[in-house]
């Protein structure tokens, strides 16, 4: 068979294929007793200690004298810098903050494979410093490029040859994504969807899992992570024959993007962390003067199941809980989510596509009611029977101290209108899908409500 006969074959089948692993709930290579059974071993036996250090105790980490930026002594990894930000979107136009700066692009792979007939994903239990409970489900290579070409000197990436390198026929998503882009400066990662054609065992710490499974573990609090949701929202999911009954066709809501992005102004300057205005340094952290956003702190970790056994380095520790909503409702009989093109300063383009709700309410209670998140109200006073989906979910623990945000679907009925916003948009799940398959249209919050609407569907 030729590699375009192979390709259009596994097109073609493929939106079957992950219907039927959806359906397999109790999974088919590792039952759910025996996943849950391996996961409490892997959180006994992957020992992480996490102990808070000065900033300047920092081992292989320093500020530069000229501008008072956190920089690792080999240039690698991240950096933590200040910016300047105007902008025409949300209450506040204008301020400066300290920035995680990343500029290289890691892995974020997901491998496939069929057992039984049925698709299955290699998982892996991974133990996070910023993780509030240490170990959580995440992808089969989840690494930044100062990683995986180990400028650490430690371990090898486990299964990483499978995406430096894969056979092109077998890659069912390869495409760059953004992450927070109020923490991070245009930080990007490549997310990857890649079917393995050898028989490949899982060893100790990995798991194949259905993706019915994952589904269902998405339920639970903080053990799916932020990496590996990404990753399966970008993952092919129905035909372009699903889009039938959008209230919007794909090129009006394209059009609607470009016009946000085009007529939004925001300008970010890179300034010298001493020069960030409101913030201010301490041995023990950089904070806001009100105490509210984040702090970056330092930690010294010391593991026995990462590619080094011992490092140091500073972490972004958010104040407070996050609420990340999407409100739903059905119009003619098709499931739509209210969509908001959100302008971030960490974001390569202007706008993508946010939840309906994305802010940690406690950074808004000094503007009053007026600065409050549009539809705000209507998340948190939502009854416990329009909700679709409830749970807590971590964010990037190995850049986020203890990040966690309350992920809600929210079925709304016909309380909210058709017409909405200017900066607001119905959308069903096949259109963000589609999106999905490109770069820098759906953000890091978002793509976790669409592996979550996937399982609602």
């Amino acid at each position: 068979m030729s590699g375009v006969t192979l390709l259009r074959h596994l097109d073609a089948g493929l939106p079957a294929r992950v219907a039927e692993s959806q359906q397999a709930v109790d999974g088919v290579a590792t039952s759910n007793a025996e996943f849950h059974e391996w996961f409490t071993e892997r959180q006994a036996q992957q020992r992480q200690d996490v102990r808070r250090v000065d900033l300047d105790a920092l081992a292989g980490w320093s500020f530069d004298p000229r501008t008072g930026d956190l920089r690792h002594h080999t240039g690698k990894f991240f950096s933590v810098e200040g910016v300047r930000v105007h902008s025409d979107f949300g209450p506040v136009t204008a301020w400066s903050q300290p920035m995680i700066n990343q500029p290289e692009i890691g892995i974020l792979g997901i491998a496939l494979r069929e057992i039984g007939g049925v698709l299955h994903c290699l998982m892996q239990a991974k133990s996070e410093p910023g993780n509030v409970n240490g170990v959580q489900l995440s992808p089969t290579v989840q690494a930044t490029r100062s990683n995986y070409t180990r400028v650490h000197r430690g371990a090898a990436v486990p299964y990483l040859e499978h995406f430096r390198e894969p056979d092109p026929r077998r890659v069912f998503a390869d495409v760059l994504q953004s992450e927070q882009g109020a923490w991070f400066y245009r930080k990007r990662n490549r997310n990857m969807v890649v079917e393995l054609e050898d028989r490949v065992d899982a060893g100790p710490d990995f798991r194949w899992l259905t993706l019915g499974q994952l589904q269902a573990l998405l339920r639970v609090d903080n053990l799916v992570n932020m990496d590996a949701r990404t990753v399966l929202s970008c993952m092919p999911f129905g035909t372009a024959d699903d889009a039938r009954g959008a209230l919007h066709t794909q090129p009006e809501i394209l059009s609607w993007i470009t016009r946000q992005q085009a007529e939004h102004e925001i300008t970010i300057e890179r300034i010298p962390l001493d020069d960030v205005e409101d913030w201010s340094r301490t041995p023990r952290a950089i904070s806001h003067r009100a105490g509210r956003y984040f702090s970056v702190i330092g930690v010294d970790v010391s593991s026995n199941s990462r590619e080094v056994a011992a490092w140091s380095q500073p972490l972004l520790a958010p104040h407070g809980i996050g609420v990340v909503a999407f409100l739903v409702r059905r119009f003619d009989g098709v499931l739509h989510a209210l969509v908001q093109a959100r302008v971030e300063p960490g974001f390569v383009d202007v706008v993508e596509l946010a939840p309906t709700v994305q802010c940690t309410p406690e950074n808004y209670e000094h503007l009053g009611s007026a600065g409050a998140p549009p539809f705000l109200d209507v998340v948190l006073g939502a009854s416990p029977d329009r909700l679709l989906f409830d749970v807590e979910l971590s964010e990037e623990g190995g850049r986020f101290f203890h990040a966690r945000s309350r992920y809600v679907v929210i079925d709304v009925g016909d309380e909210i209108p058709v017409s909405t916003r200017p900066d607001y948009r119905w959308m069903t799940l096949p259109q963000l899908t589609g999106l999905l398959q490109h770069s820098h249209y759906v953000n890091v919050q978002a793509r976790t409500l669409v592996s979550a609407l996937r399982g609602l569907s």
